[in-house]
């Protein structure tokens, strides 16, 4: 598994990471999804698989180098350090255009993954009876999920550890979005926008000289929140890792055929055209503990002129479907 990279391919793990990220960080697409058309899925899944025992072992005996060539270091620092840094940079900007141009992000987003389906399936081959049913069961389940309805935010400290192992899983598994699943639970604006934001502050005051931030007992509560969650989410990769690695090398065209449902599934949680509905009480939008209306459902429907608006949202469909037409031409032409 290990191999040395040059700094190009280096440079260009770190970005596919960066890509990976911001993904994560958006309901509704799969970090999975980006790092599956990417190419680097089952590397990212192995190298995970790597961290047990035996990696264990040869880092308390003082083998580092060994530690480091077995658990495919290079490659998880480049894409897990493009993935973090994400969520304080590119994140903040897709944040932006959400807030501004939430149609034609989810146009783009959709693009991308009705050209995923065509790029993970077009050379899948062998579509027998097991195989379709798998597909359908994957279908069913992405679909199932998108239709689920929102709870209400919970920040007991085990219930945020669950979240980080279920959240975490948007990386593991193409079509299924962590933080889609976030929403579900309550918890996408705790932990994935507040935690986050409380974090860069606290960390800015730190470097700045200001300790005083770590006797405010409101961050220290975001802190503690951030750390279970983080923890939560680093048991989670390398546990789902683990059972992914197994059935990968064992059932590969049904795990395939699975993701490749659960991909086109997940089409009605990124369908452009949706209304946010709020939980609804007197009249008034329920608020969360941050004052942040909660999420009750999505109302989705089919827009009922071409408009610019809905003219500018299907030319980003297309921008989204021939940006991964182009990754997959690129692909070809590279391995001639």
């Amino acid at each position: 598994m290990y191999q040395e990279r040059t700094f190009a391919q280096k440079s260009v793990l770190f970005f596919k990471g960066l890509l990976m990220g911001a993904a994560n960080k958006v309901p509704g697409v799969s970090g999975g999804t980006v790092s599956f058309v990417l190419g680097f899925y089952e590397e990212l899944i192995y190298s995970f698989q790597k961290i047990n025992l035996k990696s264990l072992k040869l880092l308390l005996n003082g083998k580092f180098k060994s530690f480091f060539q077995y658990i495919n270091a290079q490659f998880l620092v480049l894409v897990m350090g493009g993935s973090i840094f994400s969520y304080f940079s590119v994140s903040l900007l897709l944040d932006y255009f959400l807030r501004h141009y939430e149609l034609y992000v989810w146009s783009w987003f959709f693009g991308m993954i009705l050209g995923s389906i065509y790029y993970v399936g077009k050379d899948f081959g062998g579509w027998n009876r097991k195989n379709f049913i798998s597909l359908i069961i994957g279908a069913t389940i992405g679909l199932g999920i998108s239709f689920l309805t929102p709870a209400v935010e919970n920040d007991n400290l085990w219930f945020v550890f669950i979240c980080g192992i279920i959240g975490v899983s948007g990386m593991t598994l193409p079509g299924l979005s962590g933080s889609f699943i976030l929403i579900l639970l309550g918890n996408y604006v705790l932990l994935l926008v507040d935690s986050v934001n409380v974090l860069l502050n606290v960390m800015t005051n730190i470097f700045s000289g200001n300790f005083d931030v770590l006797s405010d007992p409101a961050k220290i509560r975001y802190l503690k929140i951030i750390a279970v969650f983080t923890g939560g989410s680093a048991f989670g990769l390398v546990s789902i890792s683990h059972v992914l690695g197994y059935v990968l090398k064992r059932y590969n065209k049904i795990v395939n055929s699975v993701i490749i449902g659960f991909i086109t599934g997940s089409l009605g949680i990124v369908w452009p055209w949706k209304r946010t509905i709020y939980a609804q009480e007197n009249e008034i939008a329920l608020l969360d503990k941050q004052g942040h209306k909660i999420v009750e459902n999505y109302e989705r429907f089919i827009p009922d002129s071409f408009s610019v608006e809905t003219l500018l949202a299907v030319f980003f469909v297309f921008i989204g479907v021939t940006l991964i037409l182009s990754i997959d031409y690129y692909d070809r032409n590279r391995k001639k």
